[in-house]
């Protein structure tokens, strides 16, 4: 018997696939990398049938890639070895809200949109927004963060509890309901972010927060990118309990203004939001946009209406569609790098100084409120020319930013496109990581080809 009868046998025919389409979905994510084919696709319903996948892995030595969405932007989901790519969409039920504990458990194919839908009902939300509506799994496997991480964190901060499946189908429950603990190593901080190379995640306990009384969004626009940051760097200095704080270049915006028919300044700008009660959300924005005048800034304007405010933020949230829509034939190439508050300034014009150098397109984006930005690169990857240049701006980004004692990626993770910059970032502390990923996958078959370097 093969082993894939072997698995149908085991789940039944129609969870089990070798069918061509299905398997060239689940051969790519929202990257510029390669995409390779699985062998299989496999949706599993429970954690017994996880268990079961990958006792069945771990006997046959095959590769397992878990996968969510594949709204990934590091090739973490692509199956650079072939094998089961492990569709945990099926597994998607929320099986616990606790609202006096401001706690909620899921299992790992719940997406972000369906989760915030039912915490809706009791006046909660979860707060991490990476954009895209991933799944809860994915975005811990990624520790994602995104527009909201300079007031609420990021997904580690979240992360209460996991129950994970390991290589051999042993099962770890990490961490506890209890909103602290002392007690031992932190594992559940151990297993986010190890982006499914270490096992897989199918339980999921996270905190969540109660949805603001009142929301107010801001646009101050600037006549350079320093001022902007400097009007940033006041209004976190001041104490302004901003939600969200992000920077849009004027390329980006030409592009948005393009796309969407919209007509915003073509200059560097600052969105903000701010959560809280109507009187101190007044007395907030009053404040930041004073701060953000005393650093040139040559309009500010905000909404409280939500579809208002909708509008508002269709820049920034629109921006990678507005280029991939408005070029059609070439794909987004995005860097993640994050320095200290204090480079910020200089990191950012040297992205925009190394693409206006380049015969590529793109714009400069962040979340720079943490010291998280991006490089959006639009290149035809069938063209050597566009990928080489792509290729050197990523190389001279991450060097510099590592100079600057920053990391390679601030929130999309290393998966197979930052696995060259891992050594140089943690010296001796990579080694330690590969003796805990032996430790726990001696066989190598959990998401092999990403994180670590093939010795």
């Amino acid at each position: 018997m093969d082993w894939m009868t072997e698995l149908r046998n085991m789940l039944g025919e129609h969870r089990v696939t070798d069918n061509l389409t299905t398997r060239e979905q689940h051969s790519k994510d929202e990257s510029y990398h390669p995409p390779h084919l699985p062998d299989v696709v496999v949706f599993p319903e429970s954690r017994d049938e996880v268990i079961q996948v990958m006792k069945f892995a771990d006997r046959h030595q095959i590769p397992v890639t878990p996968f969510g969405v594949g709204s990934s932007l590091e090739g973490h989901v692509i199956p650079s070895k072939g094998g089961i790519s492990l569709d945990l969409q099926q597994m998607n039920r929320i099986l616990e809200i606790r609202p006096e504990d401001f706690q909620v458990r899921v299992q790992p194919g719940v997406t972000r949109t369906q989760l915030n839908q039912q915490l809706k009902k009791y006046g909660l939300f979860y707060p991490v927004d990476p954009g895209a509506d991933a799944t809860i799994g994915g975005m811990v496997a990624t520790n994602a963060s995104g527009t909201t991480s300079v007031r609420y964190g990021v997904t580690r901060d979240q992360v209460l509890e996991l129950e994970v499946v390991l290589a051999d189908g042993r099962v770890l429950q990490t961490g506890s309901g209890a909103a602290k603990s002392s007690s031992g190593y932190h594992l559940p901080g151990l297993f986010v972010g190890s982006e499914g190379t270490l096992g897989v995640f199918t339980e999921i306990r996270l905190k969540v927060c109660g949805i603001p009384e009142s929301i107010l969004s801001a646009r101050a626009v600037f006549p350079g990118i320093r001022p902007a940051v400097r009007a940033a760097q006041s209004i976190l200095s001041a104490g302004i309990p901003v939600a969200r704080l992000e920077l849009v270049d004027s390329r980006a915006i030409q592009q948005v203004n393009h796309y969407n028919h919209a007509e915003y300044p073509e200059q560097p700008t600052l969105f903000l939001e701010f959560h809280g009660n109507p009187a101190g959300l007044k007395q907030d924005a009053d404040f930041a946009g004073q701060l953000a005048e005393n650093e040139g800034c040559e309009d500010f304007h905000f909404e409280t209406n939500s579809l208002a405010r909708a509008q508002l933020w269709e820049a920034r949230h629109h921006l990678a569609y507005s280029f991939v829509h408005g070029t059609p034939g070439k794909q987004q190439m995005v860097t993640d790098v994050c320095v200290p508050l204090s480079a910020l300034a200089a990191s950012l014009e040297y992205a925009r100084q190394l693409i206006d150098a380049s015969h590529l397109d793109g714009a400069v984006f962040g979340h720079i409120g943490d010291g998280n930005f991006h490089a959006l690169l639009m290149i035809d990857p069938t063209d050597e020319a566009d990928v080489q240049a792509a290729n050197q701006i990523h190389h001279q980004l991450v060097e510099h930013a590592l100079a600057e004692g920053g990391t390679c990626t601030g929130e999309h993770g290393v998966g197979s496109g930052k696995i060259a910059y891992q050594r140089k970032e943690h010296g001796p502390a990579y080694d330690v990581m590969r003796e805990i990923k032996q430790l726990l996958d001696p066989k190598a078959i959990l998401n092999p080809g990403k994180m670590f370097d093939e010795k």
